[in-house]
């Protein structure tokens, strides 16, 4: 089933590779993550069916499986791969992990060809980077949604100030004062690129707007797919993680956390350092709730924008000129 999704990942990184992305393209992919996602669904579902077994069940035949390994699953590693799983996000273990196919030449050369080839997460980036909207000299969201930030934070820095008792008055001032250094960890392209270079975030500084703008806007009618899209990536990610985490309580039962894997690694305590947000490829689409403020402070669209995100409006043509190629 990894091998399934691994496939459905290759087409939908194709459908993904041309510059300008159509409707019909657009609904293609979302039906091809969709499967994805139930494929996950019924990976994740099956490990409580292993737990039926005792431990001294599991010893019976676990010399059948040696030296063979999770860590030696050449289709979950390019699973990985194609997603996003960059080499330095992965955590650091006794070997490399392509070292374990090095008796394998076409596993390296599959595994080599899907860290140089751009990944599903690197295409998102791309394509979230050509968003509507994001236009200095058209509707601006970025500028307009810096306003937004700061005008909210102002107002409730006043009326923390008309506080009467002082303790409370400190404390609300005190989170309002984080809350502006959390912004700015957005706002600030520097900020956001020292924490990229960290590992703490993925995206660039203009997926990250683009992300942001169709979150805030998902009901317009052109942004409609496209957060379906961003909400069934982290449907994925999630699914992953469970997946990890049910694995790593299955190992735990049967074999504790001391011994060593089948395929010679540190076995419960290497799977449970997978399960960090270092394996998520999406990281930051989790992390958008962080910077969301009130529907009533977002800022409002222009007649221009409101009329490029509705779907009804002009011909398919005049479209996809005011729209600048994007989601095309």
């Amino acid at each position: 089933r990894f091998k399934i999704s691994s496939v459905r990942d290759s087409s939908i990184r194709k459908l993904f590779s041309t510059e300008h992305m159509e409707e019909s393209r657009t609904l293609e992919i979302l039906k091809r993550l969709n499967r994805i996602v139930m494929i996950l669904k019924l990976l994740v579902d099956q490990v409580p069916i292993l737990e039926t077994m005792t431990p001294l069940d599991f010893m019976d035949f676990r010399d059948f499986l040696s030296p063979a390994s999770g860590f030696q699953s050449l289709q979950f590693r390019l699973l990985e791969n194609k997603l996003g799983v960059k080499t330095e996000h992965r955590v650091k273990y006794n070997q490399k992990y392509w070292e374990v196919f090095a008796s394998d030449p076409q596993a390296v050369e599959k595994l080599a060809a899907t860290e140089s080839e751009p990944s599903l997460a690197d295409m998102v980036q791309k394509w979230l980077e050509r968003t509507p909207g994001l236009e200095v000299d058209g509707f601006n969201f970025w500028g307009k949604f810096q306003e937004s930030v700061e005008k909210l934070l102002s107002d409730q820095e006043a009326s923390a100030n008309e506080e009467e008792h002082e303790n409370v008055k400190t404390y609300r001032l005190m989170d309002i004062e984080k809350r502006r250094e959390v912004y700015k960890s957005i706002f600030d392209a520097s900020v956001h690129d020292a924490l990229v270079a960290r590992g703490d975030r993925r995206f660039t500084h203009r997926a990250l707007q683009g992300a942001i703008m169709i979150t805030f806007y998902r009901d317009e009618p052109r942004f409609s797919q496209p957060h379906q899209l961003l909400m069934l990536l982290m449907d994925i990610d999630s699914l992953i993680t469970k997946w990890r985490y049910n694995h790593v309580i299955m190992v735990q039962r049967m074999i504790g956390s001391q011994q060593l894997g089948t395929g010679g690694s540190s076995g419960y305590q290497y799977l449970r350092s997978t399960l960090s947000d270092r394996y998520k490829v999406f990281i930051d689409l989790f992390n958008l709730s962080t910077f969301l403020i009130p529907r009533g402070s977002i800022p409002p669209l222009t007649d221009e924008m409101q009329k490029a995100l509705n779907l009804a409006w002009g011909s398919p043509v005049h479209r996809a000129k005011q729209l600048n190629g994007a989601f095309h």
